[in-house]
Order: structure tokens, then sequence, then C-alpha cells
């Protein structure tokens, strides 16, 4: 079996983060979904599990970032193409997320990224398959 890696972020409103992340194509595990969280598919192997702050708060003792005001996770996602990162930016802003940066181009690497609802980043970044060894 491969690993499987479980991404939780608190979110202030589950169905508006919902309808953001539907509206960049993403799809939900409806097993693992209630009024309290939800699972993001974002690979066979890799998920996001959304949570509200009075569920996230039942996982830790700490008190829980304001990811607008500070960074606490950096969430790096490949994609195929230069194009599907700019796609993915684009998608972005318009379900009402924002950018933090310009794109950065390093000739090998193509990277852009994004502030979801909550001000998590969500970078996506594209590698030429030629400088994967």
């Amino acid at each position: 079996m491969s690993t499987q890696i479980f991404v939780n972020l608190p979110v202030k409103n589950l169905k508006q983060s919902v309808e953001f992340f539907t509206q960049l194509g993403f799809q939900f595990n409806p097993q693992f979904t209630d009024e309290t969280a939800t699972c993001m598919i974002v690979s066979e192997t890799i998920f996001v599990m959304l949570l509200t702050h009075e569920k996230f708060k039942t996982f830790t003792p700490n008190t829980i970032c304001d990811a607008k005001k500070n960074t606490e996770v950096l969430v790096c996602l490949s994609v195929e193409s230069r194009e599907a990162v700019d796609a993915q930016v684009r998608s972005a802003i318009t379900a009402g997320g924002t950018t933090y940066n310009e794109p950065q181009d390093h000739g090998f690497m193509y990277a852009h990224g994004f502030q979801d609802l909550d001000g998590h980043i969500w970078e996506l970044m594209y590698m030429e398959p030629s400088a994967i060894h």
C-alpha cells in the first residue's frame, strides 16, 4: 500500500471553502464529509481535510494561527504544464482567492501560487521532465 498524506487545514466557513475548491476542479469524498469537515481529493494518495475551527481545535492544544497574518504551512502541488499553473491561479482568483507574488520562472521550473479564502498558501509548480534526474 502506498503512503497517503492527509493535510489538515482549519477553515472559517466550510461551505464557502468547498465552493472555492470545487471551482478549482477538486472533488470531495462524501464518506468523510459532514457539517464540520470534508475530505478534498488531490490525488489517489493526497487528501486535504478542511476542518471547521471547532473541529480543528479537537486535534491540537495550540491556538489556530490566522493564515492571513502568519504562515504556518506552504502547500505545493505539481501540475502538468506552465499553462496549468497559470490556469489554476486564474481560477483561484476568479473564485475569490488572491495572489501574493508574481510567477517565478527558473527556466527548468515554473511556479506561481494563490491564497485560499482563509489565507492558506497554495504553490503550483511545473518542472521540466528533463530536469528530473
